[in-house]
């Protein structure tokens, strides 16, 4: 097993270095970008990577999303800070292999972490853990009743189907389906497609699955 270090920080590097030496002789290698971490994955594909996400050049969840596929032998760790709640919710949903952890983790835990990625489980830190059931909460207050029709056309907006295409599937006039795309966007407070996808996503009316296909 080898540990991909995808960290810019010195003294974050310093540190895993030091806690994974604990753990055994294992290889360890220091990756500068995205280009460099693939080619280590093609010949290390039984690796675990630990990845400051908001410091390195993967684009975003859907990208890290296809890499999780394509790579189906590696773990990952994501080690970093400022990481928003519709992020962290969209990797617990769509990425079973992405342990996360915040740098002001205590080391007892970054230890756990490590240990349950080299049994190819996943750990969601406490901090995490805490930020997402609070988020759920709050969310389940701000729950916005759409009515059947409204909701099914949610669905195949976030989907990514114009609005021609869905009165095409609803034998409805274009008219009809975008007075209830304008009836949507206002119940819900969104202003685009983006916006109402990221809607569909938190409220579960797609799996996140779906929407990378």
């Amino acid at each position: 097993m080898n540990f991909l270090l995808a960290d810019k920080q010195d003294i974050t590097r310093a540190g895993l270095m030091y806690i994974i030496d604990q753990l055994g002789s294992y290889a360890k290698f220091y990756v500068e970008d995205k280009n460099e971490l693939l080619e280590k994955l093609k010949n290390c594909p039984q690796s675990i990577v630990i990845l400051d996400y908001t410091l390195f050049d993967i684009n975003d969840i859907s990208e890290l999303t296809i890499l999780c596929d394509r790579f189906s032998d590696t773990h990952w760790i994501i080690f970093s800070e400022d990481l928003s709640v519709e992020f962290l919710k969209l990797v617990v949903v769509s990425c079973p292999k992405i342990s996360v952890l915040t740098k002001d983790c205590p080391l007892a835990e970054i230890k756990e972490t490590i240990a349950f990625a080299m049994k190819g489980q996943r750990y969601i830190c406490q901090q995490v853990t805490e930020l997402l059931l609070t988020a759920d909460s709050k969310k389940d207050e701000e729950i916005v009743k759409l009515t059947k029709t409204e909701t099914e056309i949610l669905k195949d907006i976030a989907l990514g189907m114009t609005t021609k295409e869905i009165a095409n599937k609803r034998f409805s006039s274009f008219h009809t389906v975008n007075t209830h795309r304008k009836n949507i966007f206002r119940k819900i407070n969104v202003n685009n497609v983006h916006e109402a996808t990221k809607y569909a996503l938190r409220a579960g009316l797609i799996d996140s699955a779906e929407y990378y296909i």
